[in-house]
C-alpha cells in the first residue's frame, strides 16, 4: 500500500485532466508531478525518484509509446501505467508489447486507478523468498538476481515477466486459469475486458520455450494455462 509520500509522475498534456489527476491523486496520500510533453516526461522520469509514471500515450514531441520503450531500457523494472483515449484491444496489446505494466482508458476513475496503483507498487516491492532459485526442466529461475535461465543461456525479464513466470513455476503442474492469473500477478480482481495475460504469457513464450525444449508453457483450450515438462 502506498505511504502518504509516494510519488507519481503522471505525463498528460490535456490541462484539464492533468489537474484533475493531480488533484484526486494528492487527496489519496500521493505526491504528484505533471509532464505535458513526451520528452519532458522522459526526462523526468531518468532523473527524479519516481516510483510510478502514468503515461498519456498520444503526447506533443515525443509518443508515451516512444518513451515507454526507452524507459524500459533504461529503467527496465520502473511500473508504467499507460492511459489513452483508445481502447482498441490492439492498441492495448501495442502498449504491453512496448513496456507498459497496465493500461486505461481516459477518463480513468480515479478509485480504479488507485488500485491499479497500489498493484503496481506491491509488484516491486522486495518479499522475503523461500528460496534463492526454482527448478523446472532445464530452467532456472534466479529469485535474487530476477533472471531466467535455460540451458545456462541467461534469459532478461521484465518485472511483470518475472512475476508471470515466478507465478507459473510456483504452480507447475496445476491448470490456472487466466482470473487466477490476473488477480495474483496484476492484483486485479475484476474484469479489465483486456487479454493482458494472454499477451504475457507469449512475451515469455518467446524468451523462455521458443528455442528451447522441452515446452514448459501448455494452453489447456477454456480452462487457462498448465506449467510443467
Amino acid at each position: 500500500m502506498q505511504t502518504p509520500k509516494t510519488k507519481v509522475l503522471v505525463a498528460e498534456d490535456d490541462a484539464n485532466l492533468a489537474s484533475s489527476l493531480k488533484e484526486g491523486l494528492e487527496l489519496m496520500g500521493y505526491r504528484v508531478s505533471l509532464a505535458k510533453t513526451g520528452t519532458r516526461a522522459l526526462s523526468m522520469a531518468e532523473t527524479g525518484q519516481y516510483p510510478l509514471l502514468v503515461l498519456d500515450l498520444n503526447l506533443p514531441e515525443m509518443s508515451g509509446m516512444e518513451v515507454c520503450r526507452v524507459l524500459r531500457k533504461s529503467k527496465p523494472a520502473m511500473p508504467i501505467l499507460m492511459l489513452t483515449a483508445l481502447g482498441s484491444v490492439d492498441q492495448k496489446i501495442e502498449g504491453f508489447a512496448a513496456g507498459a505494466d497496465d493500461y486505461m482508458v481516459k477518463p480513468p476513475d480515479l478509485r480504479e486507478l488507485a488500485a491499479r496503483l497500489r498493484a503496481l507498487i506491491r509488484r516491486t516491492e522486495p518479499i522475503e523468498l523461500p528460496s534463492e532459485e526454482l527448478k523446472l526442466a532445464n530452467l532456472t529461475l534466479d529469485l535474487n538476481r530476477k533472471v531466467a535461465y535455460r540451458d545456462k543461456t541467461e534469459i532478461a525479464l521484465t518485472a511483470k515477466e518475472f512475476n508471470l513466470l515466478e507465478y507459473l513455476m510456483r504452480n507447475r503442474g496445476k491448470v490456472i486459469s487466466r482470473q487466477q492469473i490476473a488477480a495474483a500477478v496484476w492484483d486485479i480482481h475484476f474484469d479489465t475486458k483486456t487479454n493482458v495475460v494472454d499477451v504475457y504469457v507469449n512475451f515469455l513464450r518467446k524468451k523462455i520455450d521458443r528455442d528451447f525444449s522441452p515446452r514448459l508453457i501448455h494452453t489447456q483450450i477454456g480452462m487457462g494455462y498448465r506449467f510443467d515438462h
